[in-house]
């Protein structure tokens, strides 16, 4: 990534570049600024974009090899054709042949590197990766975009809106920017009109985060599992409720309540063996922040109970798809057979 950033602050660009990895936000913005320093995306005729599978090499390679018209360069954007997951005919090969006047950027969210195209970047050119980001760095991110529309956050309630929204990047960064809206709209309405001008800077509390930002549907999940280890009935088919009003189909549901009653069983397996929170996140693909909600959730919850709930859900879900039961009345079902032990 840096590499990236000093060739747009230097303008010395290489001929080709790949941008890749789950991280779907950095990536973008990343080719965003590159592909803008290359060259501004309203120079139509010296700029094209090839989306999808059906990329066509050949329109790629002969785009390049036109020279500039009225600019100093050609750019060719190439995102999501999949080229890095299966065999390139014509590009490996031309990629150490691309004239001087003329940057192909690829970006793309899977890759495979044995590919041979890929490959081909790497000695041509200049291949960066965005990985999912870890909680310090998503905390520590989230925290300034707060600060810099001049609001401070505790790091407890930042992680509560971590815990919130999830680790995807755009997601934290469009949930932040409804926290702002709300905080400075709240500010105007308060100060209005006794004085002209609002305070500079702004407080943002677990209360707000509650009120403004969306849930996911694995914290309604999850508040749901947390109803049936309490033994709320009530509770739990409350939510149950809601997610059927939101439009989620009772098997998906179910699903996902097998996978967190599973995913609790590994944590306490885990955890009994003195597991490191990052050897716990390794093996059971749970971000470190939210260890410890699984953790607490276990508190008083024994391994056999565990096990005949996985039982009882996976049963459940057989006789829906072996339509021996309606799906929705199953899940409930399965919800009061749970929270009642």
């Amino acid at each position: 990534m840096k590499r990236i950033l000093s060739d747009i602050k230097s303008g010395n660009f290489q001929r080709v570049y790949l941008l890749y990895g789950p991280e779907a936000y950095l990536r973008l913005s990343y080719a965003g600024r590159l592909c803008e320093a290359i060259l501004p995306a309203s120079d139509t005729l010296n700029y094209a974009r090839f989306d999808g599978a059906k990329a066509d090499e050949t329109a790629m390679i002969d785009f390049a090899e036109t020279m500039p018209f009225l600019a100093d360069r050609r750019l060719v954007r190439v995102q999501e054709s999949g080229l890095f997951k299966r065999a390139a005919e014509r590009l490996p090969d031309y990629l150490s042949k691309i004239p001087e006047y003329s940057v192909i950027v690829f970006v793309e969210s899977e890759i495979d590197k044995r590919n041979r195209l890929y490959k081909a970047v790497t000695t041509c050119g200049y291949a960066a990766e965005f990985p999912i980001q870890d909680e310090r760095t998503l905390l520590r991110w989230g925290a300034g975009l707060l600060a810099r529309a001049g609001i401070r956050i505790r790091e407890e309630d930042m992680r509560f809106l971590l815990q919130r929204t999830g680790t995807d990047m755009s997601r934290l960064a469009s949930e932040i920017d409804k926290l702002i809206h709300y905080l400075r709209g709240r500010e105007l309405d308060e100060h209005w009109p006794e004085e002209a001008e609002p305070d500079t800077e702004l407080a943002v509390t677990r209360a707000d985060i509650a009120r403004v930002t969306t849930v996911l549907l694995e914290d309604h999940i999850f508040d749901m599992l947390r109803a049936v280890t309490s033994r709320e009935t009530d509770r739990a088919l409350a939510l149950y409720a809601e997610l059927l009003a939101l439009k989620e189909a009772p098997i998906r549901i179910l699903v996902m309540l097998e996978r967190e009653f599973n995913r609790l069983l590994f944590v306490k397996d885990l955890s009994e063996r003195r597991a490191s929170a990052a050897e716990i996140e390794k093996e059971t693909g749970i971000r470190s922040f939210a260890i410890s909600r699984y953790q607490d959730q276990l508190r008083g919850v024994s391994r056999g109970s565990l096990l005949k709930a996985v039982r009882l859900l996976a049963d459940t879900d057989e006789r829906i798809k072996s339509g021996r039961l309606g799906d929705r009345v199953g899940v409930e079902l399965a919800l009061v057979a749970l929270s009642a032990g």
